[in-house]
C-alpha cells in the first residue's frame, strides 16, 4: 500500500544545500515548469525532498531531465535547443546546440561506463549520440517522419519511445527496432495526452495512453524462426482499460501505481471540470486490472492543470513515488507497520494498534508496544471501561513491577481497586505488600465476600498476615456473628499456622473443611474433647476419621467421650464391627442394646457375625423386647432347636420358615416335631408335602395324614412329590451312567499306559543292590524285573515266590502302603 496523507510539501521549502558524494543514490531529480525566477534551475533533491544542490544551467525554461543510474551524470535538453550532458561530480560535460526545441532527452543507464557513453534527444526525430575514438561525438537518426518524439525510456540496451502514431523499441546491441505498439486512441491529442512509458525490469515495458494500459515482454527468437527478423519481439501479456486518463505509470512489485487525470460532471452546471487527481494501486489481469487502493491526492491549482501536467516520477530503490505537478510535488511510500499504526492511533483503534505491532514488532521501528499499551490501558480508563482495561494490565505490564504499582495507584485515585484485584500478579512478579494490602483494606470496608474471595485466591505470602487478622477482629467486634468474616479469620489463622484457633471457628460454624484441616495439619490431639461435636456436624465423616487413626485416637478413647450419646456410640462401634469383628470385641455386649435400641434390622447381623458376643445377655435383651426371629437365632445357637421350632411355628405362624429351619439343622427328630405339629393344620401339611421331599420320605406325612381331612392344593403337592422321586430317579441313573463311562475310560487308559514299554539303559540302578540294572559284559545273560511303579531289579534280588504268595510286588512300593505293584516286564537273555 502506498500512503499519500504525509504530503511533502516541497515546492515551500526549497533551498541550497550540499551533500556528499555517497549520498547521491538517492537523488531524484526533478525540474520546475514556467516558475518565474527558476527558469532554467535544476534542483536536486534526497528522498525526504530535501534540496542538495542547484544548478543554473539555461536562461529559458529547461524541458526534461534525464539521470543515469549510478547518479554521477545528468542530462538537460532545453527549450532554447540545448542538449547538455555533463557529471555532477566531475569536469565531464558535452554541449550541443540544435536549431530546434529539444523535448526529450535519456543518458544510457549505465554512462559512468567508458564503453556507454550514449544518449538520445528527440524533437521532430531521435537522435543517437555515442563517443567514438577520440572522444569525439558522433549522431546517428534511430527514428524519423511520424510526428515529435513525446516520450523516451532507456533501460539495459533497449530504448522505448513515443511519437504521435505509437510505441517503438530499439535494441542498441543489434541496432534493430524490434516492434512498433500503435496508439490506440487517435482521437486524442498526443500533446494534451502524452503516452506514459516506464520499465518493469529489463525486458518488461509499461504504457500507458489515454486510458489504455498495455504490459509488453520482450523475448528472444528462437534461431529457427529469425530469417530476416530482428533477435527479439514483444509480445503484450496484459492490456486493459481504465476509468481515467493516465498521467503516469511506475511498478509496485507485481502490481501497478498509476497517476490519473480525473474530470468530473458537475450536478448543478452539467459541465465538466477537473477533480483532483488519483494515484491508485492496481493488480493487472490479462484483460482487465483489480483496484487496491485509491486516493485522491489534494494538489494546489489542481482546478486549471491538464493531463500533461501531472507526472510520475519513482526511485526503485526506495520505493518512494513523486508525483509532480506545475505548483506542488507530493512524495508518496509505501505503506510500512508504523505508518500503519499511527493511522491506528489516530482514530483511536488501540487493540487493532497493539495486535499490528505485536504481529509486527521485529519490523516497527518509531513505536514500542509497551507505549502503545499504556496508551491503550488510558483510552479504556477514559472511557470508563475499568474492568477492560485492568484485564489488559496483565498483557501489557507482564512482569514490570513498577508499571505494576504505578497502575494499581492510579486505579485508586479513581476509586477502582476492586477492578484491577482479579488481574494483579500472584507469583511472578510479586508487588510489594502494602498493595496487596491496600486492596484487601478496601474490599474489607465495603465487600466481606469479595474479601473472602481474595483471601482464598491469594497465597498468604503476599501480605502481612497479622495486619489483616487484625483487620478482620475488628471488624468482628461490630458483627460477631458474621459467617464469611468467621470463616475467612478461619482460613487466616490456618496461614498463620495457629489451627487451634481455626478448627475452633470451623466447629463453631460447623463448616465441611474441618476435616480437611484436621488431616492437613494433623490436629488429632486437639479434638480429643471435641468428638462429639464433630459427630454432631457430620457423624460419617467423624466415625471414618476417627476409625482412621485410631493410633492417634483410641477406640477407647472415643466411646468414653460418646458415654452421654449412645446413638452417637452405636454409630461408631457400628462402623467398627463392620471393619473388624474383633477390634471392638470387649464392647459386643454393650452393642446387644445399642442394636435394639438404634439399630434392631442390624442386630441380627450383628448376632451371627459375632463371635464375642454373650448369648445368655443377648436371649435376655430379645425375650424382653419380643424379638422372635433373633430369639430364635440365639435359642438354635445355643442348642435349644426344638424351642426355637415351636416358637417360629407359634410365633410366627410361618411353615416356610419352620422348613427352612428344619433343613439348617438336619436333625431328624426337628422333622418330626414339625410333622407333629403340622398334622392337624392342612395349610402347614401343604408346605410340608411341597418342601420335604427331599430330606424326608413324604409316606412318613402321608400315612399320618387324617382320612376325610381337606388339604389344599393336595393333588398338586403330590404330582410334586411324585416329580421329585422321578427326577431323583433319573439324577441316579444319569450318574450311574457318567461313573460308568469315566470308569471304562480310565480303565482303557490305564491298560495303554501299562502296555507302554519301559526304557531300561546303563543309568538305571536295581533298587536292591543299587548296582547298575545292565552287566557291563553285554555278552553276559541277565534276568530283570521292572514294575508298573518305574522301580528296576534283577531277578535274583527279589525274593522267591511262595506257594502263599506266588506273585510277586514292589517292595518300595509296599513298604509305603501304595499298594503291591505287580511285575509288568521280565528282560532275559
Amino acid at each position: 500500500m502506498l500512503t499519500c496523507n504525509e504530503i511533502h510539501r516541497i515546492w515551500n521549502h526549497l533551498s541550497n544545500a550540499e551533500r556528499s558524494k555517497e549520498e547521491k543514490k538517492s537523488h531524484v531529480i526533478f525540474q520546475f515548469l514556467a516558475l518565474g525566477t527558476h527558469y532554467g534551475k535544476v534542483y536536486l533533491l534526497d528522498v525526504q525532498g530535501n534540496i542538495t544542490q542547484k544548478f543554473d544551467v539555461s536562461p529559458v525554461k529547461i524541458n526534461q531531465i534525464s539521470l543515469d543510474e549510478s547518479g554521477e551524470h545528468m542530462g538537460v535538453c532545453s527549450e532554447d535547443g540545448k542538449v547538455q550532458v555533463f557529471g555532477l561530480y566531475s569536469g565531464e560535460e558535452f554541449h550541443e546546440t540544435f536549431d530546434c526545441p529539444i523535448k526529450i532527452i535519456a543518458v544510457h543507464p549505465h554512462f559512468v561506463k567508458s564503453s556507454c557513453k550514449q544518449f538520445v534527444t528527440g524533437g521532430k526525430k531521435l537522435l543517437l549520440f555515442e563517443r567514438s575514438w577520440m572522444s569525439r561525438w558522433k549522431s546517428s537518426v534511430l527514428h524519423e517522419g511520424e510526428g515529435n518524439i513525446r516520450s523516451v525510456k532507456w533501460r539495459g540496451h533497449l530504448i522505448a519511445w513515443a511519437n504521435n502514431m505509437g510505441v517503438k523499441i530499439f535494441d542498441i546491441t543489434s541496432k534493430q527496432r524490434i516492434t512498433n505498439v500503435p496508439r490506440d486512441d487517435i482521437s486524442l491529442r498526443p500533446d494534451m495526452y502524452p503516452c506514459s512509458l516506464c520499465w518493469k525490469d529489463s525486458v518488461t515495458l509499461i504504457i500507458g495512453w489515454g486510458t489504455s494500459v498495455k504490459i509488453c515482454s520482450v523475448k528472444e527468437r528462437h534461431a529457427s524462426e529469425m530469417r530476416d527478423l530482428p533477435s527479439r519481439y514483444v509480445e503484450i501479456v496484459s492490456q486493459f482499460e481504465t476509468e481515467f486518463y493516465i498521467s503516469g505509470l511506475a511498478p509496485l512489485c507485481d502490481q501497478l501505481v498509476v497517476l490519473s487525470y480525473v474530470k468530473e460532471v458537475s450536478e448543478k452546471t452539467e459541465r465538466e471540470y477537473c477533480a483532483r487527481p488519483r494515484l491508485d494501486i492496481i493488480q493487472p489481469l490479462s484483460e482487465t486490472c483489480e483496484e487496491i487502493s485509491s486516493d485522491a491526492l489534494t494538489v494546489r491549482g489542481f482546478q486549471e492543470n491538464e493531463c500533461r501536467d501531472y507526472h510520475l516520477e519513482y526511485s526503485e530503490g526506495e520505493s518512494l513515488f513523486y508525483i509532480v505537478s506545475p505548483r506542488d510535488i507530493v512524495v508518496a511510500k509505501e505503506r510500512d507497520q508504523d505508518d500503519h499504526i499511527d493511522w491506528l492511533l489516530e482514530k483511536k483503534k488501540y487493540e487493532e494498534a497493539l495486535m499490528a505491532a505485536e504481529i509486527s514488532q521485529k519490523n516497527i521501528k518509531r513505536h514500542k508496544i509497551l507505549d502503545i499499551g499504556l496508551a491503550y490501558i488510558n483510552h479504556l480508563v477514559e472511557k470508563g471501561d475499568y474492568d477492560i482495561a485492568a484485564r489488559k494490565c496483565q498483557k501489557i505490564l507482564g512482569k514490570n513491577t513498577a508499571l505494576w504499582e504505578c497502575e494499581v495507584y492510579k486505579f485508586k485515585e479513581i476509586g477502582q481497586l476492586k477492578a484491577i484485584s482479579p488481574y494483579l500478579p500472584r507469583g511472578d512478579p510479586i508487588l510489594k505488600p502494602l498493595i496487596y494490602e491496600m486492596i484487601l483494606h478496601e474490599f474489607l470496608e465495603s465487600d466481606y465476600e469479595g474479601f473472602a474471595t481474595l483471601i482464598r485466591e491469594w497465597p498468604g505470602d503476599l501480605y502481612n498476615n497479622s495486619v489483616i487478622v487484625q483487620a478482620v477482629r475488628d471488624h468482628l467486634k461490630k458483627d460477631s456473628q458474621n459467617r464469611t468474616l468467621l470463616k475467612t479469620l478461619a482460613e487466616l489463622y490456618t496461614y498463620d499456622k495457629n489451627y487451634g484457633n481455626a478448627l475452633e471457628i470451623y466447629l463453631t460454624l460447623r463448616h465441611k473443611d474441618v476435616f480437611q484441616l484436621i488431616h492437613k495439619h494433623n490436629l488429632f490431639s486437639s479434638i480429643k474433647d471435641k468428638i462429639v461435636l464433630l459427630m454432631d456436624f457430620d457423624s460419617e465423616k467423624a466415625v471414618d476419621m476417627l476409625l482412621d487413626n485410631e493410633d492417634k485416637i483410641s477406640i477407647k478413647k472415643v466411646v468414653e467421650e460418646l458415654e452421654d450419646r449412645p446413638e452417637l456410640q452405636h454409630v461408631y462401634l457400628h462402623k467398627l464391627f463392620k471393619r473388624d469383628h474383633h477390634k471392638g470385641q470387649r464392647y459386643h455386649e454393650k452393642q446387644i442394646s445399642l442394636y435394639a435400641e438404634y439399630d434392631r434390622p442390624n442386630l441380627l447381623p450383628f448376632l451371627r457375625d459375632s463371635t464375642h458376643c454373650p448369648l445368655e445377655k443377648a436371649l435376655e435383651i430379645c425375650q424382653q423386647r419380643n424379638f422372635v426371629e433373633e430369639t430364635v437365632y440365639l435359642l438354635s445357637r445355643m442348642g435349644n432347636s426344638r424351642s426355637a421350632l415351636k416358637m417360629i411355628m407359634e410365633e410366627l405362624h410361618d411353615v416356610d420358615k419352620a422348613i427352612e429351619f428344619a433343613k439348617e439343622q438336619d436333625d431328624g427328630e426337628l422333622w418330626e416335631d414339625l410333622i407333629l405339629y403340622s398334622i392337624d393344620k392342612p395349610p402347614f401339611i401343604t408346605g410340608l408335602l411341597n418342601n420335604i421331599g427331599t430330606h424326608v420320605d413324604p409316606i412318613l406325612l402321608i400315612h399320618r395324614i387324617k382320612e376325610g381331612m381337606e388339604i389344599p392344593n393336595l393333588r398338586d403337592s403330590l404330582v410334586k412329590i411324585l416329580q421329585d422321586y422321578n427326577l431323583q430317579i433319573l439324577l441316579r441313573e444319569g450318574c450311574k451312567k457318567i461313573l460308568v463311562a469315566d470308569s471304562l475310560s480310565l480303565l482303557k487308559k490305564m491298560h495303554r499306559t501299562q502296555m507302554k514299554g519301559v526304557l531300561v539303559d546303563e543309568e538305571n540302578i536295581c533298587e536292591s543292590c543299587l548296582s547298575p540294572i545292565l552287566p557291563s559284559d553285554a555278552a553276559k545273560p541277565f534276568s530283570v524285573v521292572v514294575f508298573h511303579c518305574r522301580h528296576m531289579f534283577h531277578k535274583e534280588c527279589l525274593p522267591v515266590p511262595s506257594m502263599s504268595s506266588p506273585a510277586q510286588f514292589c517292595g518300595i512300593c509296599s513298604a509305603k502302603h501304595r499298594g503291591p505293584g505287580s511285575a509288568i516286564l521280565e528282560m532275559k537273555k
